[in-house]
């Protein structure tokens, strides 16, 4: 038997599971600052594109969170029972779900504003390390989007 053809199957040769892991643990260090706001990780990176959108459709939203409606549609139930958004039919297109936020949930924007501060504090990488990260998840998230 050829054991080098099964070296593909060991967890260390995928980059999957390190992506994986450091997503997990990187969640794991918003945990206690997003109980404070008594927010998931979910819920929180949906306010992030609401404090800069204000307004945009379900799908919208869905596409820039990369999560699909099956995922979203309770996201934002339970968001929108918080007070945080409202979430009404289109008038100009009953089929397009139109996600907005509150004031309540506009003003919880500035209890998070130290949030990426203190995350950025945690990790071990230097300016020039975490942007070219972002460049080359950013590089693996639009070759998803076009593989879609």
């Amino acid at each position: 038997m050829n054991a080098k053809k099964y070296d593909v199957l060991k967890l260390e040769n995928q980059i999957c599971f390190p992506l994986y892991a450091c997503s997990r643990e990187i969640i794991k260090q918003y945990k206690p600052f997003l109980d404070e706001l008594d927010l998931t990780y979910t819920q929180y990176i949906t306010m992030m594109v609401l404090w800069e959108k204000k307004m945009l459709t379900s799908k919208t939203l869905g596409n820039s969170l990369f999560l699909d409606s099956g995922t979203l549609t309770p996201l934002l139930k339970k968001m929108e029972a918080k007070g945080l958004l409202s979430r009404k039919r289109s008038s100009e297109d009953e089929r397009n779900l139109v996600v907005s936020i509150t004031e309540e949930g506009e003003r919880l924007k500035e209890r998070a504003v130290e949030i990426p501060i203190k995350i950025a504090q945690c990790s071990n990488l230097d300016q020039e390390e975490a942007e070219t990260l972002y460049r080359i998840l950013y590089k693996i998230l639009r070759n998803e989007e076009t593989a879609k």
